[in-house]
């Protein structure tokens, strides 16, 4: 299992914890969780709806895509930190982390 916390849009945080052996991504584990993402391209990095900023741990995750950086350099609130949830498998690299919801809860 992964364990990360997850701050919501009024900086309430929660202990998350994922299985890492199912081959989940982050959006997916969020959705089980029952945040507000809408994520409506369905984890193909096209709509920018599962926005998250990695508060800590950013390094362990590695880089984003160039398709994810197209996505994500067109939002209006895009960090140097910012991800997109579909595009994290839940792994190793995740435990520990901080994330942020970004995304819209249209």
């Amino acid at each position: 299992m992964v364990n990360f916390t997850v701050e919501d849009q009024e900086g309430n945080r929660q202990d998350c914890e994922a299985p890492d052996d199912m081959g989940l991504n982050l959006m997916e584990v969020l959705k089980a969780y029952e945040y507000p993402i809408l994520a409506t391209c369905g984890g193909m990095a096209l709509c920018g709806t599962c926005h998250i900023e990695i508060l800590e741990g950013k390094d362990e995750l590695g880089e984003a895509t160039d398709p994810e950086l197209d996505q994500l350099e067109n939002l209006p609130d895009y960090f140097p930190t910012s991800r997109l949830a579909c595009q994290i498998r839940i792994g190793d690299v995740l435990d520990g982390s901080v994330i942020k919801l970004r995304g819209e809860d249209q």
